[in-house]
């Protein structure tokens, strides 16, 4: 059992398995899906405050608290016991263009020449770990949640701004991926 769990999962497997969270979460109670509301009730719980944005009764979203700590747990177990020792597998050809960007080290689930602490403190570290942080957080606020919330919970339920949110998520990934990336690989 163990060895099945540790071997990838199938998109037929993995995708209907996160599909069906939308019904259950209706079916259960009538709650919407998604990660970045959390960070919203952590806050009001946390830090009351005459902020309007966390005037709220965020006991009524506790269930939220207790999902996502239930995903960072679940995060933690599996990097821990279901951790495959192995190098992560990479391609022949994207080895050769990542090793034109100083990116070996395939060790662990992300490439420790881009996302170690000693590389935080260089132009590509700031650009890509805290500007990108930055640009995250700025855009699941601007697009009113996050691309989990709108990809699954807001498209499963056929709203536009969904479908709006998860075009535009898609398209700046490509850009990202094909236009920017590369330009801060080289620094």
């Amino acid at each position: 059992m163990l060895d099945w769990l540790k071997q990838p999962w199938p998109w037929y497997v993995a995708g209907p398995l996160i599909g069906l969270t939308v019904p259950l979460l209706l079916l259960l109670g009538n709650k919407s899906f998604g990660i970045s509301s959390s960070l919203r009730h952590i806050c009001a719980a946390c830090m009351p405050s005459k902020i309007p944005f966390f005037q709220y009764d965020w006991k009524k979203e506790v269930w939220n608290l207790f999902f996502v700590s239930g995903i960072l747990l679940g995060g933690i177990i599996a990097g821990q016991l279901l951790a495959d020792p192995q190098p992560v597998k990479v391609s022949a050809e994207l080895s050769t263009e990542l090793a034109g960007y100083g990116i070996t080290d395939y060790s662990s689930m992300v490439p420790k020449d881009i996302f170690s602490w000693e590389t935080l403190f260089t132009a590509r570290g700031i650009i890509m770990m805290i500007v990108g942080g930055f640009l995250v957080g700025f855009g699941t606020r601007y697009a009113g949640g996050c691309t989990s919330g709108h990809a699954i919970m807001g498209l499963s339920n056929l709203q536009l701004p969904s479908l709006i949110a998860t075009c535009c998520f898609m398209a700046g990934g490509f850009i990202t991926t094909w236009l920017i990336l590369p330009w801060i690989l080289q620094l």
